[in-house]
This record gives C-alpha cells, structure tokens and sequence, in this order.
C-alpha cells in the first residue's frame, strides 16, 4: 500500500500519485470496486442499509455501472432491478475506493471530473480515515471534497464531519456556485490540507477554508479516497427523477502534491 504521510506539508507542488484515466492502459488496480446496499463495520459485515444514508442504489462492478473509456472512468446509474439479500432495489450504480491501496495526510489532491443533472442523483468525492484512531465515525471525521445535489446543477459542497459521538457530531458545509457553468462539464475539485487548515477549491478558486482545531478535530491521520455515484439518499431527500437515468459521473484524472 503506497502510504504518503507527510507533517507540515509545504509549497504542495510536487506530484506523488496520479491516476490518469485517459491513457490506453488506465486500470484500476489502485481501487475496491465496492457492491450492494450496505454499510459494513471493519470486519466487513452489514450494520446498516442504505450505506448509511437512506441510499436506494445497489453497487455493482458490472460494464454498464463501471467502465473505463476514452473520456476517463466512469460510474453509471442506472434505472436496473436487482434482488439482493432478501430485498428488491430499483437502481444500480458505483462505488469505489482505495482503502489499503493508497492514503494519504495532508498535501493538495485534484480530481478533474464532471457529473450528471437529475434530481435524486448525488455524486461524491471524499475521504475516509485509513485507520480510525480516534474511533468509529464521526470520531476519526470525514472529508468531503466535493458533492453535488443533481437538482442544483449550478451549486457544489465541501463538507469536515467530526466528533466524539453521534450526539455530538459537527457538521461544517460550505457551498460554492458557478456562474457561468454547471456540474455537467469538466471541472477541477480540489483539496488543499495541512496540519493548520483545509481548504476547498473549484477550478484553482478556492472558495472555503476551514482551521483545524487540536484535540477536537481528527484530521491529522492518512485518509483514503472515495469516489461515488448514489441515487436517492438523505443528503437531497427528493423523489428520483427517472427520467435523468442513465446518469454519469466521469472522471478524468486525480493527481496528489505535496
């Protein structure tokens, strides 16, 4: 597993990792394709449906969710019946990560993509704790990069989840709009993170930071990456349009300075 754990990053301009999924022999090799509806604990068992978050997918590898193609990697949701454990889902789409495969604490980490339009679709880039040092979630946080509500195709969110307990969970969102443009083309989501703060860009605009607090905010361990396209969920709490179905979040490249 390549590692990168370096304290007090600066200057951020020196590439580490990249994953360019425009070249011909662009693999996944680096990634978990991950399957089905449910939320597991470490030891890979379901504790909870939806993944968590009221999610109505059901995750697959298959071709027509997941495939690779001249414009970059590409995670397909589908209107697609799919019985599975003694339930029926309606959609299937994708998810993948890079646990045990590449994470990484503080640095800058650009993804070019672009997604789809529809109310009920929610596309994700983000990061997980490698390790939950400080506990199950929200104890060891979440970053999230980038997520977008189909319905707004003008508006995107980056978003610090933390705390010691559900109880006490702290949730800092931040929005950025575009003027000129929408979710549906090609743009750069980028993170900037180190030990002081985290800050969040679109298209090298950086339009939230956030200072990181000792001892209350868990964001000084490797994270790993997270890229996913849901259907339905908590985040929007909107009926599915259908009629946005297929929808494709394509992603280009991701590269990581430090």
């Amino acid at each position: 597993m390549l590692r990168v754990n370096e304290r007090g990053v600066r200057g951020m301009n020196k590439l580490i990792w990249q994953q360019n999924f425009m070249e011909s022999r662009a693999d996944l090799n680096a990634w978990n394709i991950r399957h089905g509806n449910d939320l597991l604990d470490n030891d890979g068992q379901p504790i909870c449906p939806g993944w968590g978050n009221g999610e109505q997918q059901f995750y697959t590898g298959h071709a027509s969710n997941l495939f690779i193609d001249e414009s970059g990697l590409n995670l397909c949701a589908r209107r697609e019946t799919v019985e599975a454990d003694g339930r029926s889902f309606a959609y299937t789409s994708a998810r993948l990560d890079t646990k045990d495969h590449f994470s990484f604490c503080y640095g800058k980490i650009v993804i070019r993509a672009k997604l789809p339009v529809g109310q009920g679709l929610w596309p994700a880039i983000w990061l997980l704790p490698q390790q939950q040092v400080y506990g199950s979630w929200p104890a060891s946080g979440e970053i999230d990069i980038m997520e977008a509500k189909g319905r707004l195709p003008q508006q995107v969110s980056g978003t610090l989840h933390y705390g010691k307990d559900m109880e006490s969970k702290s949730t800092d969102e931040f929005s950025y709009k575009f003027e000129n443009s929408t979710i549906s083309e090609f743009h750069d989501y980028a993170l900037e993170w180190d030990a002081g703060s985290i800050r969040w860009l679109v298209d090298g605009h950086c339009f939230a930071e956030r200072s990181l607090e000792p001892g209350i905010m868990p964001f000084d361990e490797p994270f790993y990456l997270v890229l996913n396209l849901a259907v339905g969920g908590w985040y929007d709490q909107v009926a599915v349009d259908e009629a946005a179905l297929p929808g494709v979040m394509t992603v280009s490249g991701i590269w990581l300075y430090q």
